[in-house]
């Protein structure tokens, strides 16, 4: 009990923290988020059982502490498909999200106050909301989605920063799918043009996608009042067209009328609390084309310190990771989009061949150490692709042989 109540205070203070720097440029110093994480890594792995196994499998010792927070161990995404990765006791556990894959469902848990915490203070800072505004989520409702994170997130922004004329305009199909209300969308666009005041429009790829086709095919084009915004989220995988994201921000101004620089990309997962954000910019950038080739003739990305073997999970092809950072230069302009997660959490693009964290430019898989992730595990090994961008990435998309998440066909 006392563990479980220091683990109650140590959320307490990582709130505290958030509030603090949310509205500051203070940067939280490599040194002061290492205590933060070796504190939260010590009890996590007293408290959550399945954690403490798989940190004291490839241990050489009985306890290991990690001399820095890159050392951490990272647990897969696949591992929370058949494990229980939480440090509560299930009687305490007040919510479950469920990343829906194609025939499997994932719980993962996560301590509600500090994930709210998290959310709305990065959102504030990325999308830059001074009212309150209509939102207009592409999602279904809540009461018909009450297990996805995506949803729950969209609803925790809409209470905060949406007006009485915020809607979920989804709903659910037949076969479990997400699909959309045309009607009703068309309906709330039009009254939000009407009223010459900006909105939000949040959703993942896909349905934007059948947004778009569905204006496209009936030659439907808006003019959203200035200032509106468009987020997009999660990926495709059957249930829409896919398509480049330069195609899609092509068409999202097109028909909505809204500028380039006013589209969000969001990363996130509910495995994390906490989300990364890319805004799209221009630049010139040398940009150069390469197979990256990998020894691994198994494709089984190696396994974290400290951890067992990876082998009973989904592998990763690694000799199918495209790296585009490789042959001889040409210098063109291309829209990048450098997401980033904020300062309470720390990113690694890591190589599936060498374990190691890979140098900037270059492609690999993303792993997360989550502060706010206080209640589960800090630190999560994503089978998605990054590159290296500094202290962010550029989303690549999934690596080859991984599971399908969630995000793909229902949401997060």
């Amino acid at each position: 009990m006392q563990s479980i109540a220091k683990l109650s205070e140590f959320a307490g203070h990582l709130r505290s923290l958030i509030r603090a720097t949310s509205n500051a440029e203070t940067v939280w110093a490599d040194n002061s988020f290492g205590e933060l994480a070796s504190t939260l890594f010590e009890l996590q792995r007293e408290l959550n059982g399945p954690y403490r196994t798989l940190c004291l499998a490839g241990a050489k010792v009985e306890n290991p502490k990690p001399q820095n927070w890159k050392d951490i161990p990272a647990v897969p995404t696949s591992a929370f498909k058949d494990l229980e990765l939480s440090c509560l006791p299930t009687n305490d556990r007040t919510t479950v999200f469920h990343s829906s894959g194609t025939t499997e469902h994932r719980p993962s848990r996560q301590s509600l106050a500090v994930y709210e915490e998290s959310l709305l203070a990065w959102f504030c800072t990325q999308i830059q909301i001074r009212q309150q505004i209509p939102i207009i989520s592409l999602t279904p409702p809540p009461e018909l989605a009450p297990h996805s994170s995506l949803v729950y997130m969209f609803e925790t922004l809409g209470r905060k920063f949406g007006t009485d004329g915020s809607m979920f305009v989804g709903n659910i199909g037949e076969d479990g799918g997400w699909t959309l209300n045309f009607q009703a969308t068309l309906e709330a666009l039009r009254q939000c043009t009407e009223m010459e005041r900006p909105i939000l429009i949040l959703g993942t790829a896909f349905l934007h996608v059948h947004l778009l086709d569905y204006l496209t095919e009936n030659n439907i084009r808006f003019n959203l009042p200035a200032g509106s915004q468009v987020m997009e989220t999660g990926g495709y995988k059957g249930r829409s067209r896919s398509i480049p994201k330069d195609e899609l921000h092509h068409l999202v101004c097109e028909r909505l009328g809204i500028s380039e620089a006013n589209i969000i990309c969001e990363y996130g997962m509910s495995e994390l609390s906490s989300q990364a954000y890319a805004h799209v910019s221009h630049q010139l950038r040398s940009h150069r084309r390469k197979e990256a080739h990998f020894e691994n003739p198994n494709g089984i990305p190696p396994q974290s310190p400290g951890l067992p073997s990876l082998r009973g999970y989904p592998g990763i092809d690694a000799a199918n990771i495209y790296n585009p950072e490789r042959v001889a230069p040409s210098a063109v302009h291309i829209a990048t989009r450098e997401l980033r997660f904020p300062r309470w959490a720390r990113v690694q693009i890591i190589s599936p061949e060498t374990g190691h964290e890979v140098n900037e430019g270059e492609t690999g898989l993303i792993r997360v150490f989550d502060l706010a992730n206080v209640f589960s595990v800090m630190a999560i090994q994503t089978e998605d692709l990054g590159i290296r961008r500094g202290d962010g990435f550029e989303l690549v998309g999934r690596a080859s042989l991984a599971e399908t998440r969630g995000c793909s066909l229902m949401a997060i």
